[in-house]
């Protein structure tokens, strides 16, 4: 069983890889085959549906990982703001470490790759997309936004976010990551602070009454 589990491992880690560097269009599954060293049989016994089950595969795992580092960064600060940017800074980091190989945007698969190619991919993108803003809205909310303010302003960081990853790995230079992650800082701080001034003259208001 273990050996059946490595070479599922190994699978969706190769091709992880290099759908991240070549595309998806540009990677085949014989290249898939050859490079994670595993028998055709594997494949086609774990991913029945070929590449396209396998691009899914791939994206849920960037999904939970992703989901994972959010969860990491908002347990590890009080502040949302601060652990917003800690997590864009840790992807700076990874993206350095790894010299952008397998640093792939999730924008960048669905609005380029695959949008146009398979729902079920663009599908899926989008279920990554909504989770993660769920996962920032529901933070905010317990900081004190409401849930629009809160909604709007998760979907604003999303989309800073992965407008500077797609900058940063076309010019294969973090600089972009991090200045996004000082102005969502400041964003996030002012927008928390506007809501806690709203409710404290809401409710200066009902006393009034």
């Amino acid at each position: 069983m273990a050996g059946k589990t490595n070479s599922r491992e190994s699978i969706v880690g190769t091709a992880s890889r290099l759908f991240s560097t070549q595309g998806y269009h540009g990677t085949g599954l014989n290249q898939i085959i050859k490079e994670s060293h595993c028998p055709k049989g594997s494949l086609y016994y774990y991913f029945p549906e070929g590449k396209e089950e396998l691009a899914r595969e791939c994206i849920e795992q960037i999904k939970r990982k992703v989901s994972g580092k959010w969860e990491e960064a908002f347990d590890r600060y009080a502040s949302p703001a601060k652990a917003i940017q800690h997590h864009i800074e840790m992807m700076a980091e990874d993206a350095e470490h790894s010299n952008f190989e397998g640093f792939t945007p999730l924008s960048f698969w669905n609005a380029v790759e695959t949008s146009s190619v398979s729902l079920s991919l663009r599908e899926a993108c989008q279920a990554a997309i909504d989770e993660w803003r769920m996962l920032v809205t529901r933070r905010l909310q317990s900081a004190g936004l409401d849930p629009l303010r809160a909604e709007e302003t998760a979907t604003v960081v999303l989309s800073m976010l992965e407008g500077s990853l797609i900058i940063a790995m076309t010019n294969r230079d973090t600089g972009p990551i991090r200045i996004a992650s000082k102005y969502m800082g400041i964003l996030v701080e002012r927008v928390l602070q506007d809501g806690a001034t709203n409710k404290i003259e809401i409710i200066e208001k009902d006393n009034n009454k």
